[in-house]
């Protein structure tokens, strides 16, 4: 069951007519919902070659009503307009690794079976075992602390170093065996000590917030006037970049002080959605670990010209003091 379903469902609104874009389409979850809400049109969307070849039955079972493209959701632009469309109703992203990829452990996304370390979405480019074996000792302590959010990103770095001077680290389980083993036991209740590492190093790999950027500023060329956005994040990094661009379109940061003299900024191209800051209900994460994190943002399109976004907006950390 994908998370946030009916907030989704409530800041999409579908009606009969209208077209969706599910720009991380994974199972297919929301494409379904969306379809079986209303008469209208999906163009879904996974950067994973293993996500199109398994959506074949569920385009049949809505034949004419359900279309999936490989590509990546900053591409949303140009794929919608491979789909024959030129503007859509509605776009929703649910961000981050899909449960089909973190169930597979030939993938190399989680720690919880063994498995070669990957954790490439698309399947090609450097891996995670590239990104370990081969940057340095410096570089793998930022990308640790930055996307990972881990305090003790240079002690880890070390150990990885160390470790891999012995031999090459190629499987989730060795690394996360380097990991635990220079961290605090872990605790009942408590996450698993190789959580961040494994999520820093996937972000790395796959460029996930500087994807999420350039996706936010697809969605809003292509939403038409009234059109809904819904993304769906499960950590601090990803909702950080959402909540700015969200606050920046709708006019509500840089109001500057009251001390001084107003400025006329670009006109706002989103209001609030409905279910906007949302988050999971104690049902839901009772019976939905996944939940536990994730957060809704929405927000509904104006007619204003859409802003061009800094792309070097990927909510990145500023550098600290690490241990």
């Amino acid at each position: 069951m994908p998370v946030l379903l009916a907030e989704v469902l409530e800041a999409l609104a579908p009606r009969d007519g209208e077209v969706f874009v599910d720009g991380t389409f994974g199972a297919g979850g929301y494409s379904k919902a969306i379809l079986e809400a209303a008469s209208c049109h999906v163009i879904g969307i996974d950067r994973d070659p293993d996500v199109i070849v398994a959506a074949q039955p569920l385009i049949d079972t809505y034949s004419g009503r359900l279309q999936v493209l490989q590509g990546r959701f900053s591409e949303m632009e140009s794929l919608v307009a491979e789909a024959g469309r030129e503007t859509v109703d509605g776009v929703v992203l649910d961000i981050g690794v899909s449960s089909m990829q973190l169930d597979q452990p030939e993938r190399g996304f989680s720690f919880q079976a063994d498995g070669p370390l990957d954790m490439r979405m698309e399947q090609a480019g450097p891996s995670a075992a590239d990104l370990v074996n081969n940057l340095g000792e410096a570089e793998l302590a930022d990308i640790i602390y930055q996307y990972g959010e881990e305090r003790a990103s240079r002690r880890i770095a070390r150990a990885i170093v160390a470790a891999r001077s012995e031999k090459p680290i190629t499987r989730t389980l060795e690394l996360a065996r380097v990991v635990s083993g220079c961290l605090p036991p872990q605790r009942f209740g408590e996450k698993h000590p190789a959580t961040r590492t494994f999520q820093a190093l996937r972000i790395a790999v796959n460029d996930e917030l500087g994807e999420i950027a350039r996706a936010l500023e697809a969605a809003e060329k292509v939403l038409k006037p009234g059109g809904r956005l819904a993304v769906v994040t499960f950590h601090s990094l990803e909702d950080r970049i959402v909540k700015r661009f969200l606050a920046e379109r709708t006019g509500r940061a840089g109001a500057g002080s009251r001390h001084m003299p107003q400025t006329q900024g670009p006109q706002p191209t989103f209001g609030r959605g409905a279910g906007d800051n949302r988050t999971a209900g104690d049902e839901e994460r009772e019976v939905n670990p996944r939940a536990r994190s994730a957060r809704l943002r929405a927000g509904i399109r104006t007619d204003a010209p859409a802003i061009a976004m800094a792309r070097d907006d990927t909510g990145r950390r500023r550098r600290g003091r690490r241990p």
